[in-house]
């Protein structure tokens, strides 16, 4: 196989990973996050019981990413982590917390312990939702480098585009989490939870007009990318289509279709980020076939992701399908 070929499916299968983590583990993020806003015990339960079957299975698709990042590209990698340090011990510890939370809330002693727990989910759902999007922020405004060492102050991630990144994902994990209550639940709460949604399309989709507008300033490649209409006028008439698809999906008698509108619209930022950036990996200047492993290596990971990946979403696949259904606020409990 030809390297460069090699080193694009090295960069799909990782890029794969890391949105199959943002679409499915962001919606469970998203329903922690509103449980710190819901003051009924009986409704934070069933949002509880929504995503208990399913959470942990989502942040296999985490494992995949960091550690294909480490194999496929370790120059990126070697870059990108004292950079991140203090962001990316925060979010661990925040993933951890928010494991505990879930586990043991139902062990709680009484109803005002299970309130401190789900603060506790609901806390460190905030924080993994903003440490990822500063994360995402610093590589695209670019990481300082030379001789393949970082050589920033570790500070990067506390610039204002970071930190613009890190709200507009939190809002967009919201979004995802109030489109999931939509299919999942019934009554009220799926009543309440369609307003929520359709609020929170209008003020994502507003912010992250303003995020791309705002990525074009930072790098020359990134304002020619964007403005190409070769990107620009079907990323418009996808989102187009995908604003009406959710739109119609709370008229429609299939509960689902607002959240893969949702899914849509971040499968779309996602591209219009990875056409701004490719062929670098961490801007300005280190690129793809710079941060490769060796051909070896990469061929040993990709036979490694062609068995993993279909696994994964299998096991993905399965759990959706054994724990679906609608889940009813209970009366009592």
């Amino acid at each position: 196989m030809d390297t460069d070929w090699l080193t694009l499916l090295c960069a799909a299968a990782l890029a794969f990973s890391v949105m199959n983590y943002v679409l499915l583990d962001g919606t469970d993020l998203g329903v922690g996050m509103l449980m710190g806003l819901t003051g009924c015990s009986q409704q934070r339960r069933a949002m509880a019981v929504t995503i208990l079957p399913v959470w942990d299975a989502n942040e296999t698709w985490l494992v995949l990413g960091g550690g294909g990042l480490l194999a496929l590209f370790p120059l990126a990698y070697a870059i990108l982590l004292p950079a991140l340090y203090v962001p990316f011990i925060v979010m661990f510890l925040a993933l951890i917390a928010r494991a505990m939370a879930l586990e043991f809330r139902d062990y709680a002693a009484n109803g005002q312990c299970k309130r401190i727990v789900d603060g506790v989910l609901a806390l460190a759902s905030l924080l993994t939702g903003v440490v990822q999007g500063m994360v995402l922020g610093t590589l695209v405004q670019g990481v300082a480098h030379q001789g393949g060492q970082y050589i920033g102050d570790g500070l990067d991630w506390l610039n204002p585009f970071p930190v613009f990144c890190g709200l507009v994902l939190v809002l967009g994990y919201l979004w995802l989490g109030t489109c999931w209550l939509y299919w999942r639940t019934l009554d009220e709460l799926q009543r309440h939870s369609a307003r929520q949604a359709r609020l929170l399309a209008v003020v994502v989709t507003v912010l992250l007009l303003v995020l791309i507008a705002w990525t074009a300033t930072l790098q020359p490649q990134y304002a020619r990318r964007l403005a190409d209409i070769r990107l620009w006028l079907p990323a418009g008439l996808i989102l187009g289509a995908l604003s009406m698809m959710f739109t119609k999906g709370f008229r429609s008698r299939f509960d689902f279709i607002p959240l893969f509108a949702a899914l849509g619209v971040f499968v779309l930022a996602f591209a219009v980020m990875l056409a701004a950036l490719y062929p670098f990996i961490i801007p300005p200047d280190l690129t793809l076939s710079a941060a490769a492993s060796s051909p070896n290596s990469q061929i040993f990971m990709l036979v490694g992701f062609a068995v993993l990946i279909p696994i994964t979403l299998a096991y993905n696949t399965f759990g959706f399908r054994v724990f679906s259904g609608k889940v009813r606020v209970a009366v009592n409990g």
